[in-house]
């Protein structure tokens, strides 16, 4: 799946000019910084103390969601931005230094708290999320939700919407499935990692994927959209994952094989700049709401040496024997980057000076 040696002897030679091997005293003084997506961070998490060890350079992960990070490496305050969302073409023309580097593919699961119907998997689409969202549909045994869920016995119970506070790189992947599936949406709040939520009575919002799931447990009858590497501990709260309606009209979960089609389905369209979408992908198998995981990073660091700690970092988070293991990416629901995907992102790691 992914390509041989040539390929990563190639990457570590354009480093050896650049940066001493592991363990180096250099190594040792160096830190990087990293701010943004709360859907990033537990595989930061992952990372750091991994690579703490193997090299000595300190990795000092926040979740300050992705709007944040976005802003921290446009000012050059960070030398990593996590971000689920790929720069907008206005910032991009504004920031050209900036790089969109996926390192990772995830997705984003629907969750809901329903007595008596968590451990069931409703059905729910991008119209009926609109409607809740927007205020439309105001009870969870509303006509629509009825439709979707025919012979479920659904409460009359108000449903509370919750949103992200914090700009979000999960708001800009759950809007855009609601404005790629509905009209209206589209045409009215749109997407983007921070948008003008439409006013409803009793909705709710919060701070990070963790402040979801924390919400959502204390609101019998709420929804949110929560990113899959906080899957585990959401359902450890008890809290239900609504099977979700793609584009070929099907009710998925997001497994390792539906991320899986969608993303063999979109990869081969990602161009040099990677900016790309994977929302709503075609493909009767393919999950809707699937996303490159970005580090959004300067092209130009504060110096020779943050440049190349920066790059070595990148490298081995590429990798699919390192970073880009199994061993990393099982624990947080993510796959690797695919074997056509992995060299653009080299090619723009290397662009790091």
């Amino acid at each position: 799946m992914f390509p041989g040696r040539r390929l990563w002897a190639g990457a570590t030679l354009a480093l050896v000019a650049t940066i001493g091997l592991a363990g180096s005293a250099a190594a040792g003084s160096l830190q990087i910084t990293e701010t943004g997506s709360s859907l990033l961070f537990p595989l930061f998490q992952e990372w750091a103390p991994v690579y703490q060890h193997v090299t000595g350079v300190e990795i000092t992960p926040q979740s300050t969601g992705s709007g944040t990070g976005i802003s921290d490496a446009e000012s050059a305050t960070v030398n990593i931005g996590a971000s689920d969302a790929y720069v907008s073409t206005a910032l991009e023309a504004q920031h050209p230094n900036l790089l969109n580097i996926p390192l990772a593919v995830s997705a984003q699961q629907i969750m809901y708290n329903l007595p008596g119907l968590n451990k069931k998997h409703l059905r729910l689409n991008g119209p009926v999320l609109a409607g809740i969202y927007d205020g439309q549909i105001k009870n969870w045994d509303a006509p629509q939700i009825r439709r979707l869920n025919p012979g479920v016995k659904l409460p009359n119970l108000p449903v509370v919407p919750i949103h992200r506070a914090d700009g979000s790189g999960d708001t800009f992947l759950f809007t855009q499935y609601l404005s790629f599936t509905t009209p209206s949406w589209n045409h009215g709040p749109s997407f983007g990692t921070s948008i003008s939520w439409p006013t409803v009575p009793g909705s709710v919002s919060a701070e990070g994927n963790q402040g979801m799931v924390q919400e959502l447990t204390g609101y019998p009858g709420g929804v949110a959209y929560v990113g899959i590497s906080w899957l585990t501990p959401a359902l450890k709260a008890g809290l239900g994952e609504a099977v979700v309606e793609n584009r070929a009209g099907r009710f998925l979960l997001p497994t390792p094989q539906t991320i899986a089609a969608a993303v063999s389905v979109m990869a081969k369209h990602t161009p040099k700049t990677e900016r790309i979408s994977l929302i709503f992908s075609p493909g009767k198998n393919s999950y809707p709401i699937i996303n490159y995981e970005y580090a959004i990073v300067p092209r130009t660091q504060p110096n020779a040496q943050e440049a190349a700690a920066v790059k070595k970092f990148l490298l081995w988070a590429a990798n699919p024997k390192q970073g880009n293991s199994t061993k990393f990416l099982t624990p947080v629901h993510f796959l690797p980057l695919p074997s056509n995907v992995l060299p653009l992102s080299l090619k723009q790691i290397n662009e790091i000076n």
